[in-house]
C-alpha cells in the first residue's frame, strides 16, 4: 500500500498569518509534486477551468491516466466489491430485469465493474458492456480481456459519442476527470442513454471548481461541480432522479481551502423521462 502525506496540517492553515501560510503553500507543493508513490490521492488548488488546473501541473510531472503505470492500477479491483457498489449492483439488475443490455462504462479502466459485479449479478444473455477510456488503459484492457472475458461481452472505446443509444451509461468514480461535464457530452448525443447510473461523484453544496489529484502514478486535473449545477444540468435533458446516495468513505481534501473541501461523495441514478 502507498505511504500517505498528512494533509491536514495544511488543511488548518489559515490567512491570519500570511508569511506562514505562503511558507506552507509552497512547501506542500513541493511534497505534492514530489515522489509520487509518497502522494496518493493527495489535492492541491482552486482553478475555474480545466485548462488553469492543467497548466499548474509541472511538465516534469506525468499527467492524467494515458501511461502505462497509471494502466496498471486497480487489478485487485476486478474481483472486489466495495460497500458503494452496492447500490450501482441494485439499480442495474433492476434495469437489466426491464431489458437493459448495452452498457457504456464511461472510464471504467480495463472493466473493473464488469469483472466484479458479475459474482453478484447474473449478467442478461445479449449483454454488451462498453468501456470508454484513455488508449493506454484500452490498451490494457483489451489484453486482460483476453484472459478474463471468455464471453467476450466487453468492448472498448475512446469516445463518448459510442454512448448514444445505450442502456445505461454507467460511471464510477470518473466523472471528475473529464475535460466535458456529463451534461455537456448528453446535450448533442442522439438518442441519448435511456438510464444514468453514477457512482463517487464529487459534488460541492455551492460550488463548481477544478483541483488538482495526485494519484501516485500521475497529477490529473480533478472536476467538482456544485450540487444544483449537477443537478439541473441532467434534468433539464429529461433525466428524472430515481435514488441518491452518500459515499462517507471517500474525501476531497484541499488544503488552505476548507469550504471546498468534501467530506463524502454521492451516487445517483436517473431514468429519462422518454424511455
Amino acid at each position: 500500500m502507498n505511504a500517505q502525506v498528512d494533509s491536514r496540517p495544511y488543511q488548518e492553515a489559515t490567512a491570519r498569518l500570511p508569511l506562514i501560510r505562503s511558507f506552507l503553500e509552497a512547501r506542500y507543493r513541493r511534497t505534492f509534486f514530489a515522489h509520487h508513490a509518497l502522494t496518493h490521492h493527495l489535492y492541491r488548488g482552486v482553478y475555474p477551468t480545466f485548462d488553469e488546473a492543467q497548466a499548474s501541473i509541472p511538465l516534469a510531472n506525468t499527467s492524467g491516466y494515458d501511461n502505462t503505470e497509471s494502466a496498471d492500477l486497480y487489478r485487485d479491483r476486478t474481483h472486489r466489491v466495495f460497500i458503494n457498489d452496492y447500490p450501482m449492483i441494485y439499480w442495474l439488475g433492476r434495469w437489466f430485469a426491464e431489458g437493459a443490455r448495452n452498457v457504456f462504462d464511461l472510464g471504467g479502466h480495463i472493466g473493473i465493474a464488469y469483472y466484479a459485479y458479475q459474482k453478484l449479478i447474473v449478467y442478461p444473455q445479449g449483454l454488451r458492456w462498453t468501456v470508454m477510456d484513455v488508449p493506454a488503459v484500452n490498451e490494457a484492457g483489451e489484453q486482460w480481456a483476453k484472459e478474463h472475458d471468455p464471453l467476450r461481452r466487453l468492448h472498448f472505446a475512446e469516445d463518448i459519442g459510442n454512448a448514444a443509444g445505450a442502456d445505461v451509461l454507467f460511471a464510477a468514480g470518473s466523472l471528475q476527470y473529464l475535460r466535458y461535464s456529463l451534461a455537456e457530452a448528453l446535450t448533442s448525443m442522439e438518442p441519448k442513454p435511456r438510464f444514468l447510473l453514477l457512482n463517487s461523484v464529487p459534488v460541492h453544496m455551492r460550488e463548481s471548481y477544478f483541483t488538482v489529484q495526485n494519484i501516485g502514478t500521475a497529477c490529473c486535473p480533478y472536476r467538482v461541480t456544485a450540487e444544483r449545477e449537477f443537478l439541473s444540468g441532467l434534468s433539464k435533458l429529461g433525466y428524472e432522479l430515481q435514488d441518491r446516495w452518500e459515499n462517507p468513505q471517500r474525501s476531497c481534501i484541499v488544503p488552505f481551502h476548507p469550504e471546498l473541501s468534501l467530506d463524502r461523495y454521492f451516487g445517483f441514478a436517473f431514468r429519462s423521462i422518454q424511455s
